[in-house]
């Protein structure tokens, strides 16, 4: 049976000095004498809504010098079959194709090879090498670009850890988008520029022939990992809150009873963050299940573009109940999913004249990119800062999961730096996202005004089948300790119950539950906090009155032997298993 979490098993291909990882249909780790020159190289099929269609793998022929995947495509009414090869041209020197013909008319937003480069690059020169010829001298960002870096690309090279890499393409113009805006480990180079209209029409017949040259020269700079991890925590302000989303599953709720001890009581869930789409007829349903845990609700308003003075009577519908924040954003229009100054107008104004007082925050309804691209929209004098985090956006494998965790601290770190004072809130926090904020069609509506058939995430195809994976517990102490940085006051991780959720539709709680409860038993103290040496392994803790209490995460494929030096000089030494997290309690403080 293959695990969840772990899938189908990877598999290497060797030629020269070259090798790869092949997972499901994507080229991954591409390496030149062992050295990672590229994070990924795979053909993608997204339709009209940026939906990723399956691209499914009937045959790998394997050759000394080629490896070729015979591929077909699967859902969202495509039908492309062709090969995508890896074929040695050389001693350093790789091609990377992709052929493939469309047997019906299907309307794409994109069709073609992508290139991910690894984030180790950021800060690296990079040279352009535009289709007309010119050369255009530049860098891999080192905060997270809000815009493409590179426009225009017929040719990239740059120079990294001892080796020159050069690349041409072929088949169409490529640019550039920095994809830790999503949390994903990559710089992404893909085809057909984003200001050429989408959706466009691939005809029956049609082939999309793209190609990518790959030239390697030098010595790469021998690695070494150290047989004993070493994590050095510092103290500093108080960790977050841990919150959770209201369930967006269909009835019937769990009984209390079967919910597990300590589950209602105590620091968790500081809050209860439920989204209310006033379009829909069900959202007074969906505010009444979040209000039933008598928690601080974090309310998320989605205003009706036909009838903004909804939000008039959504107001009214919060008096005398507990807020720890709220907000609004647009659906569409130029401020879509922003809580921009119209949107916080008529919020504020809504909320006094249903004599609600509550703090009021601001934000994205979506990724850090909108926040990273839309911030300059926010109105002055804001309570807090919103945005979610789904690191499966793009893919949906594990490695992308894991990938994740650095991303999220880089994240986190550039979030608190647009707040400039006002706390920030993460969150929902998601494998997959919660809604679909590219798509160019409307979202599914719930057609009843109860929550028979669920509401919002419930309707969309968002639930992993590693939400149960034992796993997810260490990822998600992994998260928090990437993304708690000081100045981030709130971490609202997945759902109450159901697909989502920490527990299952019934309320048996799934793994990640322990995770979000020892974390909650962290938030307010004051905290140690550190760096992971290789994204794999990572630390937090807090100083309690009974000493410091660390939980320590290890996303490796093996065990790892970690040891936690702590403010004073005070260490820890524990073996964490792979994909497991440890609870190292009553560490005795060192001298101040």
């Amino acid at each position: 049976m293959t695990n969840v979490w772990s899938g189908e098993q990877d598999r290497t291909w060797h030629s020269g000095p070259w090798s790869l990882e092949l997972r499901g249909d994507e080229f991954a780790d591409l390496a030149y004498r062992g050295h990672v020159v590229l994070r990924s190289v795979r053909a993608v099929i997204r339709d009209r809504n940026w939906d990723s269609a399956a691209l499914v793998v009937d045959r790998v022929d394997e050759s000394g010098i080629a490896l070729t995947l015979h591929v077909h495509s699967e859902g969202l009414g495509s039908d492309l079959r062709g090969i995508v090869r890896a074929e040695l041209r050389g001693p350093g020197r790789l091609r990377l194709l992709a052929d493939l013909e469309s047997a019906t008319a299907f309307e794409t937003a994109r069709t073609g090879l992508v290139v991910l480069h690894p984030p180790a690059l950021a800060g690296t020169a990079l040279h352009i090498r535009h289709s007309g010829g010119a050369v255009e001298h530049s860098r891999y960002p080192v905060p997270i670009s809000p815009h493409q870096p590179a426009f225009d690309i017929a040719g990239l090279s740059w120079s990294h850890g001892g080796l020159d890499v050069d690349l041409r393409f072929a088949g169409d113009v490529f640019e550039m988008e920095d994809q830790r805006n999503w949390t994903d480990a990559s710089y992404k180079t893909y085809s057909r520029p984003l200001a050429l209209p989408f959706p466009y029409t691939l005809e029956a017949g049609e082939r999309v022939v793209q190609s990518i040259d790959v030239s390697v020269s030098g010595t790469p700079a021998p690695t070494a990992l150290p047989p004993v991890t070493r994590l050095r925590l510092e103290e500093g302000a108080a960790l977050p809150a841990i919150a959770v989303s209201a369930s967006t599953a269909p009835d019937p709720t769990p009984s209390p009873a079967v919910s597990p001890a300590g589950a209602d009581s105590g620091a968790w869930p500081a809050a209860v963050l439920v989204e209310l789409d006033l379009a829909t007829p069900n959202w007074r349903a969906a505010l009444d299940r979040a209000a039933t845990r008598a928690r601080p609700l974090d309310i998320r308003f989605v205003l009706a573009d036909d009838d903004p003075t909804s939000i008039d009577e959504a107001a009214h519908a919060l008096h005398g109940l507990p807020i720890a924040r709220v907000t609004a954003f647009w659906p569409t229009g130029p401020a879509r999913h922003v809580s921009d100054l119209e949107a916080i107008a008529l919020l504020r104004h809504a909320l006094t004249e249903a004599g609600v007082d509550a703090p009021i925050v601001g934000g994205v309804r979506s990724h850090f990119t909108e926040l990273n691209r839309e911030h300059q929209r926010l109105p002055r004098r804001l309570d807090g800062l919103v945005f979610s985090s789904t690191p499966l956006f793009h893919s949906l494998s594990t490695a992308q999961l894991v990938e994740s965790l650095p991303i999220q601290r880089l994240v986190a770190t550039q979030g608190v730096e647009l707040a400039a004072g006002p706390p920030v809130h993460v969150g929902p926090i998601s494998l997959r996202p919660h809604f679909n904020d590219v798509a160019t069609t409307p979202a599914r509506l719930p057609e009843h005004d109860d929550l028979r058939d669920g509401y919002g995430s419930a309707l969309t195809d968002s639930a992993d089948p590693r939400q149960s994976a034992p796993e997810l517990a260490a990822w998600t102490v992994a998260s928090a300790a990437a993304l708690a940085v000081p100045g981030v006051a709130t971490l609202a991780y997945f759902e109450e119950w159901g697909p989502r959720g920490v527990r299952a539709p019934d309320g048996t709680p799934y793994p990640v539950f322990d995770a979000v409860t020892a974390l909650a038993e962290l938030s307010g103290k004051r905290g140690l906090r550190g760096d992971s040496p290789d994204g794999l392994v990572w630390a937090v803790g807090a100083r309690t009155d009974d000493g410091d209490a660390v939980l320590v995460a290890n996303l490796d494929r093996r065990t790892r032997s970690v040891e936690v030096e702590l403010p004073g000089g005070e260490t820890r030494v524990a073996d964490v298993h792979a994909g497991t997290f440890r609870r190292v309690r009553r560490i005795s403080r060192g001298p101040a």
